[in-house]
């Protein structure tokens, strides 16, 4: 059964898994008569939602509106939901929830997003996967719709303070290891003294409208924070750390901001793998994480360069291309007029990569290897707007 074929019902049977093809991002269910008319309601206006309800309440419109209906246990259709769809909405009493989605919980890492509404439309709850599975703000969302009350427990929003597996998220942020996330999420929730390290990245990443919770104290480098014995650590880098500054992982999680620019030039038919070979020793022998690569820049010849893109592919980093024109146009150490005679441009890695952190000055401003030329950027942002701003050296 697809989901295309609405004139149709889904036969749920404990032998298989029903086959679905969403359509949207989250699924709403509902069982019951008022339910019925609820997520019909919510349907209307929550157009990324696919619905799903038992086929005894129909109403004869389920094709039109491309609503799906089935015959039997709902529980036997939750397990075709929960790979499917980013979140899921029952509504469906939070008990009965709680047992049918037991047998399919992998992990937060993975499981989608589930919110419960009762019968009567006065509560939307988050239960499960609030933070990375995105139902804390499914369920306001949900709530702002059917104009009821939003019920989130998570403490780091009760408390507004930082959502740790959060922290970053909106900005592309990475965690180096997500060991740690539960004992750091405690500390800060528990009001121990927090320390985050932050030397590179956005600075607005302070979500709520109350200060700063006073458990927790920004520094800016690791040394700095671990003269002051933090009970946790939330560090922000785009560095390798020193061995002296491993002890602020004892707890602590590591985020890798997007902040480095990689300037990139090639001979044609360079292979993806000379070009990444580059890029990580590059990136090791100045102590830079390359999970912290925004971004590939080049001369707009090379927008087709097999070899970039496959890269720029494998790692998702931004490819960014600019005319000779625009090259030109940027104060280089060492011009070259043999780059010049054969792209138009008196250089390529250097004046892409300066182009786009907005930089004067760059961490490595170019390096020659076999059939590659690379330079790397940093990004940097003023400390409230996060814009990027002038430099003040590398």
């Amino acid at each position: 059964m697809t989901i295309e074929q609405r004139a149709t019902t889904i036969e749920l049977n404990e032998a298989e898994i029903p086959v679905i093809q969403r359509k949207g991002d989250y699924a709403i269910v509902a069982i019951t008569k008022h339910g019925v008319e609820l997520a019909r309601r919510l349907h209307r206006t929550f157009s990324h939602g696919d619905l799903y309800y038992m086929g005894k309440f129909a109403k004869g419109d389920e094709q039109e509106r491309q609503i799906q209906l089935f015959n039997g246990s709902v529980r036997l259709l939750l397990p075709a939901l929960w790979p499917a769809y980013k979140g899921i909405i029952l509504l469906i009493s939070l008990g009965a929830v709680v047992r049918m989605i037991a047998p399919l919980l992998q992990d937060k890492k993975t499981d989608p997003g589930v919110v419960v509404i009762d019968d009567k439309g006065e509560h939307v709850i988050s239960v499960l996967s609030g933070h990375l599975g995105g139902a804390n703000e499914l369920a306001r969302e949900v709530a702002a719709v059917l104009q009821a009350k939003p019920v989130i427990t998570t403490a780091s929003d009760v408390q507004k303070t930082i959502p740790v597996d959060l922290f970053g998220r909106r900005f592309g942020w990475e965690w180096e290891s997500a060991d740690k996330l539960t004992p750091v999420s405690a500390s800060v929730v528990n009001e121990e003294r927090v320390a985050v390290v932050q030397e590179s990245g956005e600075r607005d990443w302070w979500m709520h409208d109350t200060p700063m919770p006073a458990n927790i104290r920004v520094y800016s480098s690791i040394q700095e924070a671990l003269a002051d014995e933090p009970q946790a650590a939330l560090v922000v880098t785009h560095r390798l750390l020193e061995p002296s500054e491993e002890a602020i992982l004892r707890n602590g999680v590591l985020y890798r901001p997007k902040v480095i620019a990689l300037g990139i030039g090639c001979n044609r038919g360079t292979s993806a793998e000379e070009i990444e070979a580059v890029v990580t020793e590059t990136l090791s022998e100045l102590h830079v994480s390359i999970r912290s690569v925004k971004a590939v820049c080049t001369i707009d010849l090379k927008k087709d360069e097999a070899g970039l893109l496959e890269v720029c592919g494998k790692y998702g980093w931004e490819f960014v291309y600019y005319t000779p024109q625009q090259l030109n146009q940027v104060k280089l150490e060492e011009p070259s007029e043999t780059v010049y005679k054969f792209t138009g441009a008196y250089g390529v890695s250097e004046p892409a990569a300066k182009l786009y952190t907005g930089e004067d000055t760059l961490l490595l401003t170019k390096k020659k290897s076999g059939n590659v030329t690379i330079s790397v950027g940093l990004l940097r942002f003023a400390e409230r707007r996060g814009e990027a701003c002038p430099s003040e050296g590398s």
